[in-house]
């Protein structure tokens, strides 16, 4: 006849409080420890530490340090409850253009999504094998660096700006983040590769990551974005606003042109060897505020 050992992952006795209520009722004699029992049984002895106690513990620190792909929903939600920026309680959109409204991002995590989306729908670019496995992958990343630029940016320094369609009707059958159909990131930097084509500035206003969603574009979309990012500029009271696009593409270049860009600067002819497209600088003066000119004289 076999007999069973206590398990390790048990403790060697029940505690007192262990014992049901109903038990202590029915048998109050046998539930009843005095004084003398405790003196015979003593402490209970503490339990060994076994190899799987050991092997347990580092197992379960390795889990605890160990890096997620994708960002958590307590990272999202943390941002998410990050204080806003009071907007205009009458215009919600900085600018409009053609019926679309851009406005900055709500720090909620289905917008923050959304917008990963969208990014993503524009600069992923396809692979033959396991497409759907490194666009999510990619998208994950675009995700946890919107999440660290509102962590670790000011609110005069950094804005993520949507563009989705104003008209009242529409938004009365569609959720909030599901509207969002265009993306830039404005950003206020010092870059010096850029300065030095500037004058009499130590930082400017960086236009990056314009993305529409492809069954938008040649709709307006990105002049509404650009617009709304000049307004966003004069709010951080910035001289001069700037962009990188690819020299050969001539769709992007000419929308630029036509909102005031201008080039100033291009790519060493040297980085197409290495299998990169070459980019040209484009620059874009803004009016000097009035209080700002005075502090500078």
């Amino acid at each position: 006849m076999a007999v069973l050992g206590a398990s390790p992952l048990l403790p060697q006795s029940l505690p007192s409080s262990s014992f049901s209520s109903t038990s202590q009722c029915q048998r109050p004699s046998r539930c009843r420890i005095t004084t003398a029992t405790l003196s015979r049984t003593g402490r209970n002895p503490p339990p060994l530490k076994t190899a799987y106690h050991v092997g347990a513990k580092k197992a379960l620190l390795a889990r605890r340090t160990r890096l997620p792909c994708l960002p958590t929903k307590e990272e999202v939600g943390a941002v998410a409850g990050a204080e806003e920026v009071p907007e205009d309680e009458g215009e919600p959109y900085l600018a409009r253009e053609a019926g679309w409204g851009v406005r900055r991002m709500g720090r909620v995590g289905e917008e923050m999504r959304r917008v990963a989306l969208v990014q993503a729908e524009a600069f992923h670019v396809p692979v033959a094998l396991f497409n759907d496995f490194f666009f999510d992958f990619f998208k994950a990343e675009v995700l946890s660096a919107l999440i660290y630029k509102l962590r670790n940016s000011p609110p005069d320094r950094y804005a993520c700006l949507v563009a989705e369609e104003a008209d009242a009707a529409t938004q009365l059958f569609e959720a909030p983040f599901e509207k969002i159909i265009g993306v830039v990131d404005c950003t206020v930097q010092d870059e010096g590769d850029i300065l030095n084509n500037l004058q009499g500035v130590q930082e400017y206003f960086y236009v990056s990551g314009i993305a529409v969603l492809p069954s938008f574009r040649r709709r307006k979309v990105g002049t509404a974005l650009l617009k709304a990012c000049e307004v966003l500029a004069l709010e951080w009271r910035q001289r001069f606003m700037a962009l990188r696009a690819y020299e050969d593409d001539s769709s992007a270049r000419g929308l630029y042109s036509k909102a005031g860009y201008r080039v100033v600067s291009r790519d060493p002819g040297w980085v197409t060897w290495v299998g990169r497209r070459r980019r040209v600088l484009m620059i874009k003066d803004l009016p000097i505020h009035h209080d700002l000119e005075i502090e500078q004289q």
